[in-house]
Protein backbone atom coordinates (compact mmCIF):
# COMPACT_ATOMS: atom_id res chain seq x y z
CA UNK A 1 0.00 0.00 0.00
CA UNK A 2 1.39 3.40 -0.94
CA UNK A 3 2.19 6.09 1.63
CA UNK A 4 -0.51 8.32 0.16
CA UNK A 5 -3.19 5.67 0.71
CA UNK A 6 -1.96 4.97 4.25
CA UNK A 7 -2.21 8.69 5.03
CA UNK A 8 -5.68 8.76 3.45
CA UNK A 9 -6.84 5.92 5.67
CA UNK A 10 -5.84 7.93 8.69
CA UNK A 11 -7.65 10.98 7.33
CA UNK A 12 -10.61 8.89 6.08
CA UNK A 13 -10.76 10.83 2.81
CA UNK A 14 -8.17 11.58 0.14
CA UNK A 15 -7.91 14.78 -1.92
CA UNK A 16 -7.12 14.08 -5.58
CA UNK A 17 -5.48 16.23 -8.27
CA UNK A 18 -8.85 16.69 -9.99
CA UNK A 19 -9.95 18.74 -6.99
CA UNK A 20 -12.27 16.07 -5.59
CA UNK A 21 -12.06 14.51 -2.15
CA UNK A 22 -12.92 10.81 -2.06
CA UNK A 23 -13.25 7.99 0.45
CA UNK A 24 -9.77 6.65 1.18
CA UNK A 25 -10.43 3.12 -0.06
CA UNK A 26 -10.41 3.93 -3.78
CA UNK A 27 -6.84 5.23 -3.53
CA UNK A 28 -5.45 6.64 -6.76
CA UNK A 29 -6.30 3.83 -9.18
CA UNK A 30 -8.37 5.39 -12.03
CA UNK A 31 -10.61 2.32 -12.32
CA UNK A 32 -11.28 2.32 -8.60
CA UNK A 33 -11.86 6.08 -8.53
CA UNK A 34 -14.40 5.80 -11.37
CA UNK A 35 -16.18 2.97 -9.53
CA UNK A 36 -16.31 5.11 -6.39
CA UNK A 37 -17.66 8.12 -8.27
CA UNK A 38 -20.14 6.46 -10.61
CA UNK A 39 -21.35 3.23 -8.99
CA UNK A 40 -20.66 2.67 -5.32
CA UNK A 41 -23.60 3.82 -3.25
CA UNK A 42 -25.79 4.63 -6.25
CA UNK A 43 -29.27 3.08 -5.73
CA UNK A 44 -29.71 0.06 -7.99
CA UNK A 45 -33.22 -1.30 -8.50
CA UNK A 46 -32.71 -3.71 -11.40
CA UNK A 47 -32.94 -7.29 -10.15
CA UNK A 48 -30.33 -8.71 -12.50
CA UNK A 49 -27.84 -5.95 -11.71
CA UNK A 50 -28.41 -6.46 -7.98
CA UNK A 51 -27.87 -10.19 -8.45
CA UNK A 52 -24.60 -9.59 -10.29
CA UNK A 53 -23.25 -7.32 -7.57
CA UNK A 54 -24.20 -9.76 -4.83
CA UNK A 55 -22.42 -12.61 -6.62
CA UNK A 56 -19.33 -10.52 -7.27
CA UNK A 57 -19.18 -9.60 -3.59
CA UNK A 58 -19.35 -13.31 -2.85
CA UNK A 59 -16.41 -13.93 -5.16
CA UNK A 60 -14.54 -11.11 -3.43
CA UNK A 61 -14.57 -12.85 -0.04
CA UNK A 62 -10.96 -13.14 1.06
CA UNK A 63 -9.76 -10.86 -1.74
CA UNK A 64 -9.63 -7.13 -2.44
CA UNK A 65 -12.47 -5.50 -4.37
CA UNK A 66 -10.09 -4.03 -6.93
CA UNK A 67 -9.11 -7.60 -7.87
CA UNK A 68 -12.74 -8.37 -8.68
CA UNK A 69 -13.27 -5.02 -10.38
CA UNK A 70 -10.38 -5.69 -12.76
CA UNK A 71 -11.87 -9.08 -13.59
CA UNK A 72 -15.49 -7.94 -13.81
CA UNK A 73 -15.74 -8.07 -17.60
CA UNK A 74 -14.21 -11.56 -17.54
CA UNK A 75 -16.82 -12.60 -14.99
CA UNK A 76 -19.60 -11.19 -17.16
CA UNK A 77 -18.31 -13.09 -20.17
CA UNK A 78 -17.83 -16.33 -18.26
CA UNK A 79 -21.22 -16.21 -16.53
CA UNK A 80 -23.36 -15.15 -19.51
CA UNK A 81 -23.85 -11.63 -18.27
CA UNK A 82 -25.05 -13.01 -14.93
CA UNK A 83 -28.39 -13.93 -16.48
CA UNK A 84 -29.97 -16.26 -13.88
CA UNK A 85 -31.97 -18.11 -16.52
CA UNK A 86 -28.77 -19.16 -18.28
CA UNK A 87 -26.69 -19.76 -15.17
CA UNK A 88 -29.31 -21.99 -13.59
CA UNK A 89 -28.79 -24.49 -16.41
CA UNK A 90 -25.04 -24.87 -15.86
CA UNK A 91 -24.10 -28.52 -15.49
CA UNK A 92 -20.97 -30.19 -14.12
CA UNK A 93 -19.16 -29.78 -17.44
CA UNK A 94 -19.83 -26.03 -17.48
CA UNK A 95 -18.59 -25.73 -13.90
CA UNK A 96 -15.40 -27.55 -14.89
CA UNK A 97 -14.95 -25.17 -17.82
CA UNK A 98 -15.31 -22.22 -15.46
CA UNK A 99 -12.69 -23.75 -13.19
CA UNK A 100 -10.25 -23.61 -16.10
CA UNK A 101 -10.98 -19.93 -16.84
CA UNK A 102 -7.99 -17.89 -15.64
CA UNK A 103 -9.94 -14.67 -16.14
CA UNK A 104 -12.13 -15.25 -13.06
CA UNK A 105 -11.64 -16.36 -9.47
CA UNK A 106 -11.41 -20.13 -9.76
CA UNK A 107 -12.93 -21.20 -6.48
CA UNK A 108 -15.17 -24.24 -6.89
CA UNK A 109 -17.38 -23.51 -3.90
CA UNK A 110 -18.00 -19.96 -5.13
CA UNK A 111 -18.66 -21.06 -8.72
CA UNK A 112 -21.10 -23.74 -7.59
CA UNK A 113 -22.61 -21.28 -5.14
CA UNK A 114 -23.26 -18.81 -7.96
CA UNK A 115 -25.13 -21.51 -9.90
CA UNK A 116 -27.18 -22.42 -6.82
CA UNK A 117 -28.00 -18.74 -6.28
CA UNK A 118 -29.18 -18.42 -9.88
CA UNK A 119 -31.57 -21.31 -9.30
CA UNK A 120 -32.80 -19.68 -6.10
CA UNK A 121 -33.35 -16.43 -8.03
CA UNK A 122 -35.55 -18.25 -10.56
CA UNK A 123 -37.51 -19.97 -7.81
CA UNK A 124 -38.31 -16.54 -6.39
CA UNK A 125 -39.53 -15.42 -9.82
CA UNK A 126 -41.78 -18.45 -10.06
CA UNK A 127 -43.33 -17.38 -6.75
CA UNK A 128 -43.91 -13.88 -8.08
CA UNK A 129 -41.17 -12.32 -5.94
CA UNK A 130 -38.55 -10.09 -7.51
CA UNK A 131 -34.97 -10.13 -6.30
CA UNK A 132 -35.05 -6.34 -6.10
CA UNK A 133 -37.98 -6.53 -3.69
CA UNK A 134 -36.06 -8.92 -1.43
CA UNK A 135 -33.02 -6.65 -1.36
CA UNK A 136 -34.82 -3.35 -0.88
CA UNK A 137 -37.20 -4.75 1.73
CA UNK A 138 -34.11 -4.95 3.95
CA UNK A 139 -34.03 -1.14 4.15
CA UNK A 140 -37.77 -0.53 3.88
CA UNK A 141 -37.39 0.60 0.29
CA UNK A 142 -35.22 3.64 1.02
CA UNK A 143 -31.47 4.24 1.04
CA UNK A 144 -30.04 4.55 4.53
CA UNK A 145 -27.55 7.43 4.50
CA UNK A 146 -25.20 6.71 7.38
CA UNK A 147 -22.57 9.39 6.66
CA UNK A 148 -19.72 7.93 8.74
CA UNK A 149 -17.20 10.41 10.06
CA UNK A 150 -14.33 7.97 10.53
CA UNK A 151 -13.21 4.64 9.11
CA UNK A 152 -14.10 3.03 12.42
CA UNK A 153 -17.70 4.18 11.94
CA UNK A 154 -18.18 1.88 8.92
CA UNK A 155 -19.43 -1.52 10.10
CA UNK A 156 -18.57 -4.85 8.50
CA UNK A 157 -22.16 -5.98 9.05
CA UNK A 158 -25.35 -4.71 10.63
CA UNK A 159 -28.57 -6.07 12.05
CA UNK A 160 -30.20 -5.40 8.67
CA UNK A 161 -27.49 -7.27 6.75
CA UNK A 162 -27.78 -10.18 9.17
CA UNK A 163 -31.53 -10.30 8.63
CA UNK A 164 -31.16 -10.12 4.84
CA UNK A 165 -28.44 -12.76 4.92
CA UNK A 166 -30.71 -15.10 6.85
CA UNK A 167 -33.57 -14.47 4.44
CA UNK A 168 -31.42 -15.07 1.34
CA UNK A 169 -30.03 -18.27 2.80
CA UNK A 170 -33.57 -19.40 3.48
CA UNK A 171 -34.33 -19.01 -0.22
CA UNK A 172 -31.27 -21.08 -1.16
CA UNK A 173 -28.72 -18.38 -2.03
CA UNK A 174 -25.07 -19.19 -1.32
CA UNK A 175 -22.14 -17.05 -0.18
CA UNK A 176 -24.48 -14.50 1.36
CA UNK A 177 -23.08 -14.12 4.85
CA UNK A 178 -23.81 -10.84 6.68
CA UNK A 179 -20.48 -9.24 5.71
CA UNK A 180 -20.86 -10.11 2.02
CA UNK A 181 -24.45 -8.90 2.10
CA UNK A 182 -23.48 -5.61 3.73
CA UNK A 183 -20.83 -5.02 1.07
CA UNK A 184 -23.52 -5.57 -1.57
CA UNK A 185 -25.87 -3.20 0.26
CA UNK A 186 -23.17 -0.53 0.13
CA UNK A 187 -22.36 -1.20 -3.51
CA UNK A 188 -26.01 -1.09 -4.58
CA UNK A 189 -26.98 2.02 -2.66
CA UNK A 190 -29.20 0.34 -0.11
CA UNK A 191 -26.93 2.07 2.35
CA UNK A 192 -24.79 5.14 1.63
CA UNK A 193 -21.50 4.89 3.48
CA UNK A 194 -19.56 7.61 1.68
CA UNK A 195 -17.46 9.27 4.34
CA UNK A 196 -18.20 12.81 5.48
CA UNK A 197 -16.05 15.11 3.36
CA UNK A 198 -16.22 12.86 0.29
CA UNK A 199 -17.56 14.68 -2.77
CA UNK A 200 -20.15 11.90 -3.18
CA UNK A 201 -21.53 12.38 0.32
CA UNK A 202 -24.96 13.94 0.35
CA UNK A 203 -26.72 15.32 3.35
Amino acid sequence: MSDVVVKAERAATLHHPDGRTRCFWCGTDPLYMAYHDDEWGVPEHDSRALFEKLLLDGFQAGLSWITILRKRENFRRAFDGFEPGLMARYDAARVEALMQDAGIVRNRAKVEGAVASARAYLELQERGITFADIMWDAVDGQTLANRPQRIADIPAETARSRALSKRLKGFGFKFVGPTIVYAAMQACGLVDDHLAGCHRARG
